[in-house]
């Protein structure tokens, strides 16, 4: 198995840079497998989320189609993807950013009660209060 950072996963899907496009499909296409898939970390996926979002303008809509596919494909392996999933279909009925679901809910996993935030759109969510004045 192989991890994968976010840069590569940026470069295969954004393909804004021929040179790394190509050296990002290569190792995917040839080191990613049923057998060996590649390794996706929920940070990738946030970070993933966040320089689409903001660096490349991608909307809410399709920055999820993006996160869904990276679930779906067999050649990956991504950790923690039940959790992924969940934040998945939070980010695409809410409001908050997908790092702020996959936060939340980490922290409930870990029997956390409650996660305090000071970010009003992540505090709508159940996973989160917003923190005392």
């Amino acid at each position: 198995m192989i991890g994968l950072d976010t840069n590569v996963l940026i470069r295969y899907i954004v393909r804004d840079d021929p040179l790394q496009a190509e050296a990002a499909s290569r190792l995917i296409e040839n080191r990613c497998s049923l057998e060996n898939p590649g390794l996706i970390n929920p940070v990738v996926l946030c970070e993933m989320v966040w320089v689409l979002n903001r660096g490349y303008g991608y909307n809410r809509i399709t920055t999820a189609r993006v996160i869904r596919r990276i679930l779906s494909v067999r050649e990956f392996q991504v950790s923690r993807a039940e959790l992924a999933w969940k934040a998945l279909r939070l980010f695409e009925n809410g409001k908050a950013d997908f790092s702020d679901y996959l936060i939340g809910l980490s922290n409930q996993r870990e029997k956390a009660e409650t996660t305090f935030t000071f970010d009003r759109r992540a505090a709508m969510s159940e996973l989160f209060r917003m923190v005392p004045k």
